[in-house]
């Protein structure tokens, strides 16, 4: 019930009709909707809600596929509930896998991030190449990683190093660098770049999330191994931030771009390497690219009326839902739901 979820549930709905698909939560951010129709989980044959923590092995029984999303998702919000970040995005995920794999699940599919590889000038970034992991959400990530490589169990695990997630969706976040740029143009009409407008971003469209996972669900060992981790992407979606701010301006006319060359170097910059995923996934490739990408958050953000130039403090800033819940007693500081 998050950003990437209703793409995963859609797709996964599309393609296997006849599926059995449950979803689990503990809804953070099931009010934050943004234009939806219906209800994205319509898509899915039953919604639990509980804390992934908590989550036990009875409840596991009988799937043939796990998929761990759960996540405290972004840098800032990293920052600021560092051990929780660990509790949910490291143990949990260790924990949910071992449980998975004494359940009897086939495959367990990771959504780990390309923010392993931190600040990484020179070439694309391989998976063999040295990670550098430089906050709490990307030392998470690795952190997981290596504790799926260690599990000894039959099950096929797949870590997904996506590429920044960027476009529409039914749950949309403005806490990501394209698609705050697409709302910096349509509120305000101008893109500030707080860097210099340098570093590098691979990005991939959560619809295209969503095909990976598809394929990473029925993904057979005999296709990279019964552990695999794998950037997911494409290398024609390495950016440098000011191209992506040319190309929002070119989407939004009328739209003026400042890029702060003064600026200190971002340490998040790398290009990423995604041929290992061209190769083993050749009918689940990427394909909405950067332009299509913008065109629906434009367009998605335009039937909602979006106008709203203080965005950053507004519900569609995922560490500002949190900040609300806990201001109102509803959160507490290690972000479990409290009896109000």
């Amino acid at each position: 019930m998050g950003y990437v979820g209703p793409a995963v549930a859609r797709q996964l709905r599309t393609t296997f009709p006849d599926a059995v698909l449950h979803g689990f939560d503990n809804a953070y951010f099931a009010h934050c909707l943004t234009g939806a129709a219906s209800l994205p989980e319509h898509a899915l044959d039953s919604q639990f809600f509980g804390d992934v923590r908590e989550i036990t092995a009875e409840q596991l029984k009988g799937y043939d596929a796990v998929v761990q999303l759960a996540a405290v998702s972004n840098d800032p919000m990293g920052n600021k509930f560092e051990k929780v970040t660990d509790d949910i995005n490291h143990e949990s995920t260790t924990r949910l896998a071992k449980l998975a794999s004494d359940a009897g699940v086939k495959n367990y599919v990771f959504a780990s991030s390309c923010s392993v590889y931190g600040v990484a000038s020179g070439p694309a970034r391989r998976e063999q190449d040295p990670v550098n992991p430089i906050t709490a959400y990307a030392k998470s990530k690795i952190a997981s990683e290596l504790d799926l490589e260690a599990l000894d169990t039959p099950m096929v695990v797949t870590c997904l190093r996506f590429a920044t997630a960027c476009g529409m969706s039914d749950r949309l976040r403005l806490d990501l660098v394209l698609n705050d740029f697409v709302a910096c143009a349509l509120s305000q009409g101008e893109i500030t770049v707080l860097s210099d407008g340098s570093p590098w971003r691979p990005l991939i469209d959560t619809a295209d999330m969503a095909l990976a996972i598809e394929w990473a669900i029925t993904r057979p060992a005999s296709n990279g191994g019964k552990f695999l981790a794998v950037n997911v992407g494409s290398d024609d979606r390495n950016y440098q931030v000011r191209d992506l701010a040319k190309a929002v301006a070119d989407a939004v006319p009328g739209t003026k771009v400042s890029i702060n060359l003064d600026a200190p170097a971002d340490s998040r910059s790398y290009k990423v390497d995604f041929g290992l995923y061209a190769s083993l996934a050749p009918n689940h490739q990427p394909k909405v690219d950067l332009a299509e990408s913008i065109k629906r958050l434009r367009d998605g953000l335009t039937r909602m009326g979006f106008t709203d130039t203080d965005f950053r403090s507004s519900q569609l800033m995922r560490l500002k839902v949190l900040e609300r819940h806990m201001a109102n007693g509803a959160l507490n500081t290690d972000l479990r739901w409290t009896a109000i």
